[in-house]
């Protein structure tokens, strides 16, 4: 087990819009290391990289061209394993992101395997025996291609039409052009990826977070062979690089877990109602009040106890396929929903930006994000030129930037006490000092109801009991307390008051309180 994750408070970087350090309006890697003490003064000390491989940017690079070479508008692999040396020499982890469903039509497996001719790459991708024949009517499969190549065939895609999907194999072939799990073709494209991570695992990588890990088997109900596939790919890991991490793209984590990935994230789509949280017409956290965080909680507790008590989920504050949460929430709103989001088990993923309030920004779809762009803007650190992240001219800019008088930026951010930067990093010195609060700590919610406030949850490490009590509302609200309060050891807000059993937090409010630690003992 990767110990290492117990602690971690993640950053997740889209290295397009970071930090630019060569002018061409580009985020790149050399940025990021000069910005490694920034985040470390924040109090993050894991970073997650969106992919930095070789890609033509069809899908702003979760197309992937070469899995083992840096996209030179990044720099080199040189460079990162520099950024690798200086993570780790600030006590600090990087995951790479490792798109193992499909590639660019760009990459030279996908060129060889497209030929007429037979070779070593015909079974890499899900190639049907005729052009006439669609693949698209499978399970896991998205799309198709035909007649765009000499091959005779049609090819199985993932979402974009630049993605060719991989060929891991049926868990029920059903035609000859199907191949089983266990077929060379299917082992040998399994081999590629243990390769491609063995790679970066040997220049100093500390892991990675799967893209869409429940989509590479197909037809696959249940996803039982894809937990065997991922079992086997854990097995390489815990044989070489004990300490490496997997993180899944998934959003089921009792069969993420079972597969052998340490942690699973919560997604934004399908039935977590993580939305409901941050993200809809009534949010949870707002002031308004009439949010619902009732179907998380429950949907949480069901997951919770399918990975029996692991508590291994992530819940991240936002990343690049989501909307900014500032599009829903004010920046004190925020401070209340990190309250929670660094409260809660698993390793919290912080989206670059989201530290200061980043706005979400109504776009032209770049790089094929469409709707998703506007979450993907350049940092913005200071008030100089382009907000600090590049020297080059305004319109070589990935993207554009806020333009609004009251921009949130870096500096200010630092400066200003009471500012959300400030609450952030207060929050992740709070949730380090505690094992309670941890990754591993176990959680008990005490009160959510439908369509009312607060929320409140105990979380627990051996002896050691921590009451977390929100109330984002704009009203007082009580609710059942039957813990002693020990100690105070956060107040957002006015604080919280117990008598006679019941807790009243005050408007806006948020309270982390240390109980008597009588290993879950309740009190009148």
């Amino acid at each position: 087990m990767a110990n290492w994750l117990e602690n971690s408070v993640f950053y997740e970087i889209y290295p397009q819009s970071f930090c630019d350090s060569n002018g061409d309006g580009i985020g790149d890697i050399p940025g990021i290391i000069g910005k490694l003490d920034y985040i470390r003064e924040l109090g993050c000390n894991a970073l997650w990289l969106n992919p930095c491989y070789l890609s033509p940017f069809g899908d702003a690079g979760y197309d992937v061209a070469d899995y083992c070479q840096v996209a030179p508008r990044y720099g080199s692999n040189e460079d990162l394993e520099h950024l690798f040396q200086e993570a780790h020499k600030r006590e600090m982890h990087v995951i790479l992101d490792l798109v193992p469903g499909h590639t660019s039509t760009e990459h030279p497996w996908f060129k060889e395997s497209s030929k007429a001719e037979e070779n070593p790459y015909q079974g890499r991708y899900i190639w049907s025996d005729s052009v006439w024949r669609d693949v698209a009517d499978y399970e896991g499969i998205t799309g198709s291609l035909r007649g765009l190549f000499l091959r005779d065939g049609c090819v199985a895609v993932n979402f974009f039409s630049n993605q060719p999907a991989l060929n891991y194999g049926f868990a029920n072939p059903k035609e000859p052009w199907q191949s089983a799990v266990d077929s060379p073709e299917a082992l040998e494209t399994r081999q590629a990826m243990k390769d491609v991570m063995d790679f970066w695992l040997s220049k100093g990588c500390d892991g990675f977070r799967v893209d869409m890990a429940a989509s590479l088997i197909k037809n696959d109900e249940g996803h039982k062979e894809t937990m065997k596939l991922w079992q086997d790919m854990r097995g390489f890991l815990d044989k070489n690089y004990p300490d490496a991490v997997m993180i899944s793209e998934w959003g089921e984590p009792d069969k993420s877990l079972m597969g052998g990935f340490h942690m699973d994230f919560l997604l934004h789509f399908g039935p977590s109602h993580y939305m409901d949280l941050f993200r809809c017409e009534h949010p949870y956290f707002s002031r308004e009040g009439r949010g619902d965080a009732s179907l998380f909680v429950e949907t949480y507790k069901k997951n919770y106890r399918l990975t029996e008590g692991k508590g291994m989920i992530c819940i991240p504050s936002g990343n690049h396929d989501m909307e900014r949460m500032r599009k829903f929430l004010d920046p004190e709103e925020m401070k209340m929903a990190f309250a929670f989001l660094l409260s809660m088990p698993g390793a919290p993923f912080l989206y670059y930006g989201d530290e200061i309030g980043l706005r979400h920004l109504k776009l032209t779809s770049v790089e094929g994000g469409y709707n998703r762009t506007g979450a993907r803007t350049p940092m913005q650190w200071n008030c100089e030129k382009n907000y600090g992240f590049s020297e080059g001219e305004r319109e070589m800019l990935y993207t554009p930037q806020d333009e609004s008088e009251d921009a949130p930026v870096v500096s200010e951010e630092m400066l200003r006490e009471d500012s959300l930067w400030r609450e952030i990093q207060k929050l992740i010195k709070i949730r380090r000092k505690y094992p309670a609060l941890c990754a591993s700590g176990g959680i008990e919610f005490l009160y959510c109801e439908p369509e009312k406030y607060p929320l409140a949850y105990l979380r627990r490490a051996g002896e050691e009991e921590i009451l977390v009590a929100l109330n984002p509302s704009g009203k007082e609200v009580c609710c059942k307390c039957p813990y002693e309060v020990k100690e105070r050891i956060y107040t957002l807000g006015k604080p919280a008051k117990r008598e006679a059993g019941v807790l009243c937090l005050p408007a806006e409010s948020a309270a982390f309180l240390k109980c008597a630690g009588n290993g879950g003992k309740k009190y009148n």
